[in-house]
Formats: C-alpha cells, sequence, structure tokens
C-alpha cells in the first residue's frame, strides 16, 4: 500500500546516502583517482598483470566500462597494456612504476577513507555490515 511507503525505510535510499558519504570522503582523502579507477588499480596490485577481461571480472565492471577505466588510466601512465604473446586479441594489463607508486600510496589513504566513513560504527557493526552486503 503506497501510504505505507517511507522512503527512509528503504535499502536503496539508505545505500545511495552511505555511498554519497563515502564518496564526499574518499574525494577529499584521494583525489587523484576516481573510485573505480583505483578498484582497477588495487586489484593490480593485488594480483600482478593480468586480461583487461579478467580484471574487470576482478572488480564486477562490466567490458566496456573497464575498457574506458583502462584507456584513462593509460593515458595518466598508471597502467601498461601489451598483447598477450599466446592470444594477440587479448591484452594484459599491468602497473607502470608510477602506477605501482601511486596505488601503494593511495592504499594507505584508503585505509583513512574506510576508517571514517564507517567512524560512527563498532569495528562488530562493520564486520556484520560486510557480511550482509556479501549476502546481497
Amino acid at each position: 500500500m503506497p501510504n505505507d511507503y517511507r522512503l527512509d525505510d528503504q535499502v536503496g535510499y539508505k545505500l545511495r546516502l552511505a555511498t554519497q558519504r563515502h564518496l564526499e570522503i574518499f574525494s577529499r582523502h584521494l583525489s587523484d583517482v576516481t573510485p573505480t579507477q583505483f578498484s582497477i588499480l588495487a586489484r593490480l596490485y593485488e594480483v600482478g598483470e593480468t586480461s583487461q577481461n579478467q580484471l574487470g571480472r576482478l572488480v564486477a565492471m562490466d567490458a566496456a566500462t573497464t575498457k574506458g577505466v583502462i584507456a584513462r588510466l593509460l593515458e595518466k601512465d598508471l597502467v601498461e597494456a601489451r598483447a598477450d604473446p599466446n592470444d594477440l586479441r587479448r591484452l594484459q594489463i599491468s602497473l607502470t612504476d608510477a602506477g605501482r607508486s601511486l596505488t601503494i600510496d593511495a592504499i594507505e589513504k584508503a585505509c583513512k577513507i574506510t576508517k571514517d566513513t564507517v567512524a560512527n560504527l563498532t569495528g562488530r557493526d562493520v564486520k556484520r555490515l560486510l557480511e550482509l552486503l556479501d549476502k546481497m
């Protein structure tokens, strides 16, 4: 019944508010890259060189979005792309030295961003929140 609907009780609305808060904190601490670009850089730092398609899967992005993000990171000289010698249709993506340096610094800042984002939660709350988000 529409009369029972309260925007403040809606999961999507609450998630959007939390995302807005997180993005504001992110941009305050990390203005060199977007959250999407950071995801690509951080995952490359974790796994090393990988194919563009695999990288997109590892950060839950569709192929078109991944391609665009990689293009912008290439322009910034933070990643490099090379043809896979076993499959010339496949691009292998890796961090440049500048990308590795920026990523290491960004990961340190990301820890602060996370801490600020969940500042009003207890450690137990954060653990539970992450578990619930994983279920979604």
